[in-house]
């Protein structure tokens, strides 16, 4: 039988909501769309749609968004009921919150047994130090029943080393919860999303987050996808599934995760196999970026 995940992500479309139930209202009538679905997607800092609940949300400052580190334990208590209700892995996006008296921006994943999993962005967007958001300092693969993953957070898709170390770790599917505020942004990052999939042959799940929700908040552009190697044992742009543009809806589909080792040992284009063979040549690089950065 062959080893395959089916999986939604939610093309999600901030607005303003007057509490936290309403918050919930809006999460939940988006996973009733998700069908039967293993694993779910919730882009990155969708929950500063919880900012909106302060009635002087409009007349604040962008650096105050890290209040909604106040909503963490109603939102790890919904998603993890909802997770374990459902029978779904749940990604809960990202999340603004307070660890060890630093803020970070913080990946969750909720397992329908009650295991929660997270990541800390390692490399922080230059916008988000308006926020006073500090980096994490791990890149780890997480073992599923279905599959291995790991999280890359938005722009730490740009940066190919995290896909990689990932990868290393046995990672099949990267799971990359996205927040960009322009058309160019929302590109950087699915372009970088699918040289990903190719160069270490993995699926990758671009989530992303929209809405016009009105200043302080950012607009964001969204179109979500689903994306695997562009070899025969897929379709030639490598589009496993995508939303609309800026279309608040959930888009699904099915990946073959034996496919990835059988591409990686038959395909066209070995890059997994291929970039490790040479591994030699790279080896200045390191020393190069020490001498960089002291």
């Amino acid at each position: 039988m062959p080893r395959t995940v089916s999986i939604a992500a939610c093309n999600f479309a901030v607005r303003p909501v007057s509490s936290f139930d309403e918050f919930a209202t809006h999460v939940e009538t988006l996973l009733e769309n998700t069908g039967d679905a293993q694993l779910v997607l919730f882009p990155e800092l969708f929950t500063v749609e919880l900012f909106t609940t302060y009635s002087d949300w409009r007349e604040s400052p962008v650096s105050e968004l890290t209040r909604i580190d106040e909503y963490t334990d109603q939102y790890r208590q919904l998603f993890a009921e909802l997770a374990k209700g459902r029978q779904q892995h749940i990604v809960a996006g990202s999340h603004l919150m307070m660890e060890k008296g630093r803020y970070l921006n913080v990946g969750h994943l909720f397992e329908p047994d009650g295991q929660m999993h997270t990541h800390a962005k390692t490399h922080i967007f230059p916008a988000e130090g308006d926020w006073s958001t500090e980096e994490g300092t791990e890149l780890r693969a997480i073992e599923l029943d279905f599959a291995k993953v790991g999280f890359n957070i938005c722009y730490e898709a740009e940066i190919p080393e995290c896909a990689a170390t990932l990868a290393e770790q046995g990672a099949e599917i990267i799971l990359c919860p996205s927040f960009t505020f322009t058309e160019y942004g929302f590109w950087r990052v699915r372009h970088c999303a699918a040289a990903r999939a190719i160069e270490n042959q993995v699926y990758f799940v671009h989530c992303c987050c929209g809405g016009s929700p009105g200043a302080p908040l950012p607009n964001g552009w969204a179109q979500s996808s689903i994306l695997s190697p562009c070899d025969a044992l897929w379709t030639p742009d490598g589009i496993v599934a995508q939303a609309e543009a800026n279309v608040e809806m959930v888009v699904q589909g099915e990946v073959n995760i034996d496919s990835i080792y059988e591409n990686r040992e038959s395909g066209a284009a070995p890059t997994y196999r291929d970039r490790r063979r040479r591994a030699e040549l790279y080896a200045r690089w390191p020393s190069h970026l020490t001498a960089l950065t002291t």
